[in-house]
């Protein structure tokens, strides 16, 4: 590279910056990336490839080369599958049976809460030596401002985040998937683009005819109803948008409608929130077939409270309110929520409390989404601490699941299992 020229290229594997080319001038690999902008881009987002499956292989090395399914047995759902799996056409949230329909040689793993928590604060950690700018989005993805960092750690943004994936899989054996941007709305999109182990970049100069003829459905938070309602106004790519004006959108679409407009034309003006306070724990899942049998919801809302109990006490919290989620076939959604007499964190207090919102809510089904969730969230001090009058065996419920846990935490995941954990 002449003297003085500016490099445009970054060798992702021992971190050369260089002119251009398809391998390193420094240790021949071929994990290049090149772009005009790639050292003044510092919006990132960073999305691990498959976190719970890839743990479970870390741990288990004879899954390395194996499809590995985390789910809840064989009449439960798919939680997540690792990239082989999803080659076959395994999707989270699919029933088991059909998963294993599709991909009959895969290893079903029961998910490990624990151990996936321990993991990720491991990453924070990491990402904590870049830059105190981190919004973390769940336990696997996180945005990060690199903003002004580069005269602390001597090295542009784009070298501390290939920097970072390549320290999470030396040390902790996890890959991840950088997507950098001048925004967190492209930064997000970009992390998408080339996974597993990904390093994508939209510049701004180039957001214009990058979007021009993508879905809307990239844009995140666009589901199935707003995909709908988009649809029926001619909305189906970045360029329809563009052709509205704001104020029509926002009469149409409301709030979403400005939203709308300006991410049309590639503007987030959304910061990195570092301090973004966690406002609940939940878990759902959208059916593959739409259901109303009342077994296959119970299970499912058995499992979810464990899941968002396993999530809250990993977290040390509890919740006030238990929240349900459902939406019927026909997209109408319900919500319930219910104040708790003490906070809690435990699956049976969740799952009861879940269980009457759902008898409450009556014969609507059948369902194509349930959630369950727990909200106004406290330090988990004082937690299920009082009895309750109406149910004396709650106290008792209580000792066992404590005492579950501690058996789980001993020999593993599996070594006590419910009955309608299976449904």
């Amino acid at each position: 590279m002449p003297e003085n020229a500016k490099p445009s290229a970054l060798c992702r594997s021992c971190l050369t910056q260089f002119g251009g080319g398809l391998r390193c001038p420094s240790c021949a690999s071929p994990r290049v990336i090149s772009h005009p902008e790639l050292f003044d881009l510092s919006i990132a987002h960073m999305d691990c490839d498959a976190f719970y499956a890839s743990v479970e292989k870390r741990d288990n090395p004879e899954l390395r080369d194996k499809p590995v399914i985390i789910g809840g047995g064989r009449r439960g759902v798919v939680s997540t599958a690792c990239y082989i799996a999803r080659i076959k056409g395994v999707r989270s949230a699919m029933p088991m049976f059909k998963a294993l329909k599709l991909c009959p040689e895969a290893v079903v793993v029961r998910g490990r809460m624990d151990v996936y928590v321990s993991v990720s604060k491991q990453i924070r950690a990491m990402m904590e030596d870049l830059t105190p700018a981190i919004e973390p989005l769940s336990l696997d993805e996180a945005f990060l401002d690199l903003t002004g960092t580069e005269r602390l750690h001597h090295a542009p943004p784009v070298v501390m985040l290939a920097k970072l994936v390549n320290r999470m899989e030396a040390e902790l054996g996890i890959s991840g998937s950088i997507g950098l941007s001048h925004n967190k709305f492209l930064a997000k999109v970009a992390s998408d683009l080339d996974k597993p182990r990904g390093l994508s970049i939209i510049g701004e100069a180039e957001t214009d005819d990058f979007l021009r003829d993508k879905p809307v459905s990239m844009i995140w938070g666009v589901g199935a109803v707003t995909r709908e309602s988009l649809e029926k106004a001619g909305i189906r790519t970045f360029s329809d948008l563009l052709r509205w004006d704001r104020k029509d959108l926002g009469a149409r679409f409301g709030s979403m409608g400005d939203r709308l407009w300006h991410l049309a034309r590639g503007q987030d003006r959304r910061s990195v929130s570092a301090h973004t306070p966690v406002k609940g724990i939940s878990n759902e899942t959208t059916f593959h077939d739409d259901t109303a049998s009342i077994d296959i919801l119970d299970g499912h809302i058995w499992r979810m409270s464990e899941k968002v109990a396993d999530r809250a006490k990993a977290k040390g919290i509890a919740g006030r309110v238990v929240n349900l989620k459902l939406k019927t076939a026909e997209f109408k959604l319900v919500t319930k929520r219910l104040s708790l007499r003490d906070p809690t964190q435990l699956a049976d207090k969740i799952y009861r409390t879940a269980r009457q919102l759902f008898d409450q809510v009556g014969p609507q089904g059948p369902y194509r989404l349930l959630g369950v969730g727990i909200s106004d969230l406290v330090a988990e001090d004082g937690a299920d601490r009082s009895g309750d009058l109406l149910d004396p065996d709650a106290n008792k419920r209580s000792d066992a699941e404590r005492a579950t846990d501690k058996i789980r935490d001993r020999f593993g995941p599996d070594a006590i299992t419910k009955g309608r954990a299976l449904r």
